[in-house]
């Protein structure tokens, strides 16, 4: 999870020229692209996958006391290891923003290297178990090299089954890692953050024990909070967005200027992550820093792949169903550049959001389901806005929330009210004071009462697998189950 803390710290890196003395390095990337991504500033889009292992070793594989795991309330060390967290970050050419798209841990997905269609996150342990026992069948016994191999292993795995999913259109130039010890050590270097819960909520085996409302919250209780499962309504779903408000509030922690000007502060969180973070060989933090100082926290936004209700299988339990194009749509809508090949786009200036009854909503029906436009505009006529016309459209995956040019604030205002993974586009075809939203396959219609009444998932059947969670950026506090 800490793993986001090296894309949100990076700029204050800059001024230490030892930042990446220590730091563990593993070999899973092609040099080639790492060196060509890392060439120059701005020189291209960069995307990292970042992965939280449910492992209780520190990076260099030393298992972790029995002191450290009581205090993280972290289990015993059994040797086994999952990817429990996995965010894909993609920063476009000009780094100044940057999306981050989590894929859950149940995900029922195709494995790369031919091992079949399984959880995501038992991609890595998969590997990693068939090299460990192929390498001690040909009589190697030093542990280190089977350890350093076999995981190697497992992360190359993962990281070309994350590409899998995206269809070939993302290639992942950088991984980070970083386990329990890490995120604990991490959190107490910046003094807490804040974060917000809806209802107070407790879970014995995290450790979680949380108040209801706004609340500042560091070291244990952080990794308890990200880690909760258990009494959270949308269970693995909710586990995610937890995970994605706390990398938000840590950016927003990390990059204002108290944080980024303590010398105390910033050389305890440096000191933190050379010793438990783990990165891909190749990658030079102070360039990246260098590349990354037009990042500001409310240009970080969060978001989760698509997926279905919840199922059950023979061989992985209870799984999340999972539509590979809707997935490689989804990604590729959220990792395309806006700047045109042809030169710079034509800057236009956003307005504030009007009030809801000032902004009419025209909605077209690109699910192919009866009566949903209209559905849609009831649901948003109860929030407020100003009720238009219903159409039918061509059929597609993805809603999208369409404004006026200058007029981003309305359709983010409507597009909020449809769901957290919802995209607004410029479209210089719609009228001034309206917003046009065109309703996919992905779509939850909700009640005047925020509850989903009716969605659509992976496989075209009812879906309970979403969330009335608003837009999340690394910009502002955001209150969650």
């Amino acid at each position: 999870m800490s793993a986001g803390v090296l894309l949100v710290t990076s700029v204050g890196w800059a001024q230490y020229n030892n930042a990446n003395d220590g730091i563990a390095k593993t070999d899973v990337i092609d040099q080639e692209i790492a060196k060509d991504a890392g060439r120059k500033p701005l020189d291209g889009a960069i995307d990292i996958l970042l992965v939280g292992m449910d492992s209780r070793t520190d990076a260099q594989g030393n298992p972790l006391s029995q002191e450290a795991l009581a205090l993280l309330n972290g289990g015993y060390a059994d040797g086994e290891q999952n990817t429990d967290t996995m965010i894909l970050v993609h920063i476009p050419v000009d780094g100044t923003r940057a999306v981050a798209i989590s894929f859950p841990r149940d995900a029922y997905v195709e494995m790369a290297d031919g091992f079949g269609k399984h959880k995501l996150n038992s991609a890595f342990a998969r590997q990693r178990n068939t090299v460990d026992q192929e390498l001690r069948a040909k009589g190697m016994s030093d542990e280190k090299q089977i350890r350093d191999e076999s995981m190697a292993a497992g992360r190359k795995t993962l990281i070309r089954t994350i590409e899998g999913m995206t269809g070939g259109s993302v290639r992942i130039d950088r991984y980070a890692e970083v386990n329990l010890a890490s995120f604990y050590e991490v959190t107490k270097a910046i003094g807490g953050v804040e974060v917000c819960l809806r209802e107070p909520t407790s879970d014995s085996d995290s450790g979680a024990d949380f108040a209801a409302g706004p609340q500042l919250i560091e070291g244990r209780a952080a990794l308890s909070f990200v880690r909760q499962r258990k009494n959270l309504p949308g269970g693995d779903l909710d586990r995610i967005v937890r995970q994605q408000v706390f990398i938000g509030a840590l950016a927003k922690k990390v990059l204002s200027t108290g944080t980024l000007t303590d010398p105390g502060k910033l050389s305890g969180l440096i000191s933190a992550i050379q010793k438990s973070v783990i990165l891909s060989d190749g990658w030079d933090i102070t360039t990246f820093a260098e590349q990354m100082q037009g990042l500001v926290g409310g240009n970080i936004e969060f978001r989760t792949i698509p997926v279905g209700d919840p199922m059950d299988t023979y061989g992985d339990g209870n799984v999340l169903p999972v539509n590979p194009k809707q997935v490689k749509d989804f990604i590729t809508g959220l990792a395309s550049d806006r700047t045109a090949s042809s030169g710079p786009a034509t800057p236009t200036t956003t307005l504030p959001a009007p009030p809801n009854s000032s902004i009419t909503v025209q909605v077209h029906n690109a699910a192919n389901r009866q009566g949903l436009a209209n559905e849609v505009l009831t649901a948003l006529a109860a929030k407020g806005f100003t009720r238009g016309e219903a159409f039918t459209a061509q059929q597609q995956d993805a809603t999208v929330v369409r404004y006026a040019p200058g007029e981003e604030g309305s359709a983010r205002k409507v597009a909020s009210e449809l769901g957290p993974d919802v995209t607004v586009q410029e479209d210089s075809t719609v009228r001034r004071g309206q917003v046009h939203v065109f309703v996919g396959t992905d779509h939850a219609v909700a009640n005047g009462d925020g509850n989903d009444v009716e969605a659509q998932n992976a496989t075209g059947s009812p879906s309970s697998a979403t969330s009335s969670t608003p837009r999340i950026t690394a910009g502002g506090l955001v209150c969650v189950n």
